[in-house]
């Protein structure tokens, strides 16, 4: 079993979360709920990994709050 960290974002245009894995080329969806973007994202890297393991172009590190005076 393989564990990845997505990001997650909401759309202000259309108000649908859009969820990538950082570093993985071709791992991102979009949907109307989280759970069924993240069925929806593990469906796709199911699928990606069909095609053997990735090499990951970069490593999810953390977030960093940044102020702004």
């Amino acid at each position: 079993m393989k564990s990845y960290t997505a990001i997650v974002e909401r759309c202000p245009d259309t108000g649908l979360y859009i969820g990538f894995i950082p570093g993985f080329q071709g791992a991102h969806t979009q949907a109307e709920t989280l759970d069924e973007l993240n069925k929806n994202l593990r469906e796709v890297v199911e699928m990606l990994l069909e095609d053997g393991d990735p090499k990951l172009e970069s490593e999810f590190i953390g977030t960093q709050n940044v102020i702004v005076a």
